[in-house]
Order: C-alpha cells, then structure tokens, then sequence
C-alpha cells in the first residue's frame, strides 16, 4: 500500500516513518508540504499522491498552549483534520486518526473503554474530540486511535526531562494524582501499521500495557537509569497549577483492539528500560 503520514517530523510520526517503511511505501509529509489548514493545499496534494492509507499524526500538542490559542487548537486539530477527511474521500484513502485520553474527564474509577462517554476538559481535548467527529461524519473507512502519555525518540517527553533535571537538581515535586499508561512511540507506531494491514476500522485504545501515577513514572525512571540521588515529593494537581485541566484517570481499555485478536504491547516499563539505554 501507499501511506500517507502527516507530521512525519513528529515523535510519533518519524517512528511511524519507520514502522511502515518496512511493509508500505510510505510519504511522509509536514507542514512545509503543504498545509493542513487550507483545504485546497490539502486536496491538491492528497490528489497527486493518491495513497490508499493517510495516518494523520499531525496536530498541535502543546495542551496548555491551546488553552490560550483556541482558535489555533480548533484551526489545526479539527479543521485540518476535516480536511484530511475531506481529500480522502476524494482518493478513496482510508483515515487512521490519532487521538488521545484527553478526550475524557478522567472522572471514572475505572479504565476507560471505547463506548465510554467523552467529555473532555481542555480546549487540547474539545478540539481532538472535533477531528474524531469529523472523521466519524465524513468517512466510511477510519481508525480511530487514542493513546496516552507518549514518550520516544523525537521530540520533548517527560523521560528525558526527567534525566535533565537530575543533572541540576536533587528534589522535584511530581504530580501523583493523575494516572495513565506511559506508551513508547515505537511500539506504538508498529501496532498501527499492524491495524492498517488489517483493515479492522473502528475506534481503538493503544498503549503500552500497565498504569502508574507521573510520580510511579518518575521514580520507574530514575531506578532504570541507575540515578539514585534524586529526592521525589509527591503532589496534587492543583499544588502544580497548570492553564489546562487534566483527567485525573487516563486508563484506556484495550477492548476493541483485544476483541479483534491483537496482541497487547509490552508493560511501559519494559519500553522505558530499553529506551533509556538507547538515550
């Protein structure tokens, strides 16, 4: 198959690159190919590459920057994902979406699964459940993939920031009320080219098997990469005081992806080992 992947530069993206290089022939794509946000940059483009795949990665990240910049957050996560969608539908491409946890309010005792009902608290949120609404309405064939604490090669993870401020620092206060499943863009990246071989559409919830609080995460970090001077003070949510709301649970369910026959990726700490040993 041809596959489309949208910020190709991305953490996920230039691993997703990687993952579908070996089975697809892959283009991958950034904002200087052309632009999400304009439907005819994307129409024309999508119509002189013709794939059969598009796994749109691309999006603005930067949570509490779309707190302040909602127009932007609305512009790129929902319109350029309508876009995307729109161009597709044109090529008779299939869309993989990625999404993310942040689409609920993390209110419920228990990990979240597919059906469960969406509400998300942030302007990141709102407008990541906008481009699942596009998608939904505007395409026949789509995965939709929602995923969670990301961390990986390319690009800004709270891992590395971790191993950064260990250089210069004795104490940090970690967050210990918000619980989610850390999940390394590799093998994440390998379980959607598995999905898109599969053409299994629907809506999916991939992450690294296991859950921990940022601080489990933090102090799981430390001991793999053999730091031990480092003094770890837990601390809620409001005691750090960021622009954006969290979902306090971020557990995903893996029913879809498990009910359809795939196997689960490994526990997060597994793909923490090894990704520190390759830092």
């Amino acid at each position: 198959m041809k596959v489309l992947i949208t910020g190709c530069t991305g953490m996920l993206g230039s691993d997703l690159v990687k993952a579908c290089s070996s089975t697809h022939e892959v283009v991958g794509t950034c904002s200087e190919d052309f632009d999400i946000t304009s439907l005819k940059e994307t129409q024309d483009y999508i119509k002189h590459i013709k794939p059969d795949v598009i796994i749109h990665s691309a999006a603005f990240t930067d949570v509490d920057g779309c707190e302040s910049n909602i127009d932007k957050a609305f512009v790129i996560n929902a319109l350029g994902t309508r876009n995307i969608a729109l161009a597709a539908n044109e090529v008779n491409a299939s869309v993989a979406y990625i999404s993310t946890d942040y689409v609920y309010d993390g209110t419920k005792d228990s990990p979240y699964f597919e059906y469960d009902t969406v509400n998300p608290l942030s302007i990141y949120g709102k407008s990541k459940l906008e481009g699942e609404n596009f998608i939904k309405s505007l395409k026949g064939r789509f995965y939709i993939i929602r995923t969670s604490w990301l961390f990986g090669n390319n690009g800004k993870n709270f891992v590395k920031t971790m191993l950064e401020l260990s250089k210069t620092k004795d104490t940090l206060n970690i967050v210990n009320d918000q619980i989610g499943s850390p999940t390394y863009t590799p093998d994440l990246a390998e379980a959607i080219n598995e999905l898109i071989m599969s053409e299994r559409y629907g809506i999916y919830h991939i992450t690294n098997s296991g859950y921990c609080s940022w601080f489990d995460f933090a102090r799981e970090i430390f001991k793999f990469a053999g730091i031990d001077h480092m003094n770890l003070e837990a601390i809620t949510t409001e005691t750090l005081g960021r622009p954006a709301p969290r979902p306090r649970n971020s557990r995903l369910e893996k029913f879809y992806w498990k009910l359809n026959g795939f196997e689960e990726l490994r526990s997060y700490k597994e793909a923490v080992a090894e990704y520190i040993t390759k830092l």
